[in-house]
């Protein structure tokens, strides 16, 4: 990278980070599988991927495009909302109804794990049918590519790319760290109700933005 190119990459991991610290359903699920301690780097993993290929979407051509089309949009925003009501409504029945601990090492019964496929699925989930994710990546991420001609919107683009890997990198190895120390059912039962109102609320908001 030299001097002429760097602003770009900066540029694009400055709004990298800013759109992506917000909690929304990536977010959520990657605290959630870091404090249980169960196949977290398969979760960071999909999300990155994810993000990097919604950015490489959007600085390649759907902003160029006009972005997303008014169906692809009603139709990904309606599955995205639906997606938000069935996984709070999980949230909300561990709230309600909780299990034993799932981290392990505090001399207490564990509950089952999560089996491998669907630890995938769920990453999987949260990623690609999360609106909020099309959006923000790669139709904002898109047309803020277009202040740099090329190459530099493609640095943009990896600067963007970089933001994604640093904070689903850093916060998946910040709730690892922490999910010894917050062994504790309350600890839990509030973070659970916390992610299903949360995730309600999205939904509504995003359903709400289709009338």
């Amino acid at each position: 990278m030299n001097l002429f190119t760097a602003p770009a990459f900066f540029a694009g991991l400055a709004l990298s980070l800013s759109l992506i610290m917000a909690i929304g359903p990536q977010n959520a699920h990657v605290m959630r599988m870091g404090l249980r301690r169960e196949h977290l780097g398969l979760t960071v993993a999909i999300c990155v991927v994810t993000d990097v290929s919604l950015i490489a979407v959007g600085v390649g051509g759907l902003a160029q495009l006009g972005g997303l089309s008014g169906k692809l949009l009603g139709a990904l925003t309606g599955a995205g909302a639906v997606l938000l009501f069935m996984y709070g409504a999980q949230a909300m029945q561990r709230f309600v109804r909780p299990a034993p601990l799932a981290v392990p090492g505090a001399g207490q019964e564990a509950a089952p794990g999560m089996s491998r496929r669907r630890a995938i699925g769920l990453a999987v989930a949260m990623s690609w049918l999360n609106p909020h994710a099309w959006l923000d990546t790669a139709v904002l991420m898109g047309t803020a590519s277009l202040a740099y001609a090329r190459p530099d919107n493609a640095v943009f683009g990896l600067g963007a790319a970089a933001g994604s890997l640093l904070w689903f990198s850093a916060l998946g190895l910040a709730m690892w760290s922490l999910g010894s120390r917050l062994n504790a059912p309350w600890v839990w039962r509030a973070l659970d109700g916390l992610v299903a109102l949360m995730m309600w609320g999205t939904a509504l908001w995003l359903l709400a933005g289709l009338l």
